[in-house]
């Protein structure tokens, strides 16, 4: 069966009509004949709804699959999928979400605290927005698995949970981590910064973070909170930490150390700037045979122990990225 076009001369010229032919064998002659099944007439002048209708008609006949026209079909919309769907596969490789849903069996949310969580991160990464603009971003601009909607009160449950089992998530995704890549942390950078809040006044409380102080954003007059970060030497952060606003550098190293002992790391050198810089933060690094590099003000001059240094004999080494050193 095919569909035949055939032209008839007329006054006016040429025609062309379409027809619906079906090749048959004869039985007495044995040769091959054609057979009209339909004509459709002038192809100037097809009826293209009638042939819309019947396409449709025949399609109900042949498997969802192969059916060359959709049926019943109705665009309700779109949604992004390829930037969550890539964040999705790293958390998965990192195994961020096995993590998560191990601490999660220690307590009863009835919520999907991990996927919340995933959707938060995708949030930040992606389209950045406040929690309760989310609950639109979720439902409607963005495809995460297994979160069809969000309401902004569970996000911040989801993020309590964050702040309960922060020290253990921090621990296990580390290491998860660095099984993969193999992380050497042999070395680790320290260095800290700081992040305001635009509110009237500060925290009262004497355990809040919101406080004054400080600043490395050129806004002193707002509150703020300091946060640290430890880093590997290829910038693979180890572990963070967040303190009130007014904290001084000089104050965090014995709790960082505190901390990172407390993983049971192998023999680790700090490398800190020189606003971590004391004699006590000097005693705490030496504490239980830990090695450190700390950066030292030239301006002291022969007060500091950077005059010291320079006295002694020795030539100095030039590294490859030009760096000066000398032993001492």
């Amino acid at each position: 069966m095919f569909i035949r076009t055939v032209v008839s001369k007329t006054s006016t010229g040429p025609t062309e009509y379409l027809q619906l032919c079906h090749n048959y064998r004869d039985k007495k002659t044995r040769a091959s004949k054609t057979k009209v099944l339909y004509s459709f007439g002038r192809a100037d002048q097809l009826d293209v709804a009638a042939i819309r209708r019947l396409i449709n008609s025949l399609s109900r006949f042949l498997p969802e699959q192969d059916a060359l026209v959709p049926q019943e079909t109705e665009y309700l919309g779109s949604r992004q999928l390829g930037g969550s769907w890539l964040l999705d596969q790293m958390w998965q490789r990192l195994e961020i979400d096995q993590t998560l849903t191990r601490l999660l069996k220690e307590r009863k949310y009835e919520t999907p605290i991990e996927r919340l969580l995933f959707a938060l991160v995708a949030n930040r990464a992606l389209a950045p927005s406040s929690k309760l603009h989310m609950e639109h971003w979720v439902e409607n601009e963005t495809y995460i698995c297994a979160l069809s909607t969000v309401e902004v009160h569970q996000l911040y449950r989801a993020m309590d949970f964050l702040l309960e089992a922060s020290e253990k998530i921090q621990h296990d995704i580390f290491f998860s981590v660095a099984n993969i890549f193999n992380l050497e942390v042999d070395l680790l950078f320290l260095d800290t910064t700081t992040t305001y809040f635009e509110i009237d006044g500060e925290d009262e409380e004497q355990d809040g973070l919101r406080k004054r102080g400080y600043g490395k954003d050129n806004h002193p007059e707002l509150a703020q909170v300091v946060i640290a970060f430890a880093v590997t030497r290829d910038g693979i952060p180890v572990r963070c930490w967040v303190w009130p606003g007014n904290t001084p550098d000089q104050n965090v190293i014995e709790e960082v150390k505190r901390d990172l002992n407390s993983w049971r790391l192998s023999r680790v050198v700090m490398v800190q700037d020189t606003g971590f810089n004391s004699e006590t933060n000097c005693r705490v690094l030496q504490g239980a045979g830990g090695h450190y590099i700390i950066g030292e003000k030239l301006r002291l001059g022969p007060k500091g122990k950077l005059h010291e240094a320079l006295q002694q004999k020795g030539k100095y080494r030039t590294l490859e990225n030009g760096l000066e050193i000398k032993e001492s």
